[in-house]
């Protein structure tokens, strides 16, 4: 299974805050053997998020757009996916209906707020889309085919990406290394590895920790532990299962 994330929002683009959306998303989806194909920042601009999902939902077998969902004028995400899947924009009655029981008690539990917040503003989403329930928040997350809608705020994502973790199922395997010696000093034999074993191998320096990680991935557990084994058995380099900066 492949994936892409989408990440919405102008202040993501202006390095206004750091996208830990995406990040948490990436090590989620790859814990789950999910091969996370593409990451990408678009603006809060209808026209980019639906050109994006309608390219991005036929060519990857997930697609998950977080961001952009509420009532302000920047929350445009709902109406992208929806132009993005040739789907009306409608209220989802289940939603709805969520949204409202939420409003009712913060405005119970706050009475002297005096602005209206209205919940179809929350509960708009692509007409057959499936709502997601969001426990931390107002407006709920939905899938559309197979699009994943999740909020921008992280700890709303979160709780809404855990209602359909499950969902998320691949056979990528991965194994970390990490030696003292300096990432060149590795490059031989992590081309060789390439070469014999066909994993896909990463090496990372941290300067910090005087270490290089050594990241092989690939979709058999039985191989990469070939590769480990080989590099231990086939050269010098020193190598440990855990790193200084863990």
């Amino acid at each position: 299974m492949n994936a892409a994330i989408v990440t919405v929002g102008n202040e993501l683009l202006a390095g206004d805050i750091e996208n830990t959306n995406a990040t948490w998303l990436s090590e989620r989806l790859t814990a789950r053997g999910v091969d996370v194909a593409r990451v990408i920042v678009v603006p809060d601009d209808e026209s980019v998020v639906a050109e994006t999902v309608r390219a991005w939902s036929e060519r990857f077998d997930a697609v998950i757009v977080t961001g952009g969902l509420g009532g302000t004028p920047d929350d445009v995400t709902m109406e992208a996916i929806a132009e993005g899947l040739d789907r009306e924009l409608v209220v989802d009655p289940v939603a709805e209906a969520d949204v409202q029981e939420t409003l009712d008690r913060i405005f119970a539990e706050n009475p002297d707020l005096d602005f209206e917040l209205r919940a179809e503003w929350y509960a708009s989403m692509p007409a057959g889309a499936s709502p997601i329930p969001n426990s931390e928040g107002l407006a709920p997350g939905c899938v559309a085919e197979n699009v994943y809608v999740l909020p921008g705020i992280p700890e709303e994502m979160r709780a809404v990406f855990e209602n359909v973790a499950g969902e998320f199922d691949g056979t990528v395997a991965t194994r970390t290394l990490y030696s003292p010696e300096p990432e060149g000093a590795l490059a031989e034999h992590l081309g060789e590895i390439t070469e014999r074993f066909g994993v896909r191998v990463g090496s990372y320096p941290n300067r910090e920790a005087s270490e290089t990680r050594i990241k092989f991935t690939g979709d058999d557990e039985s191989v990469l532990e070939e590769a480990t084994t080989w590099l231990r058995e086939s050269s010098d380099i020193s190598l440990t299962d855990t790193g200084g900066e863990r």
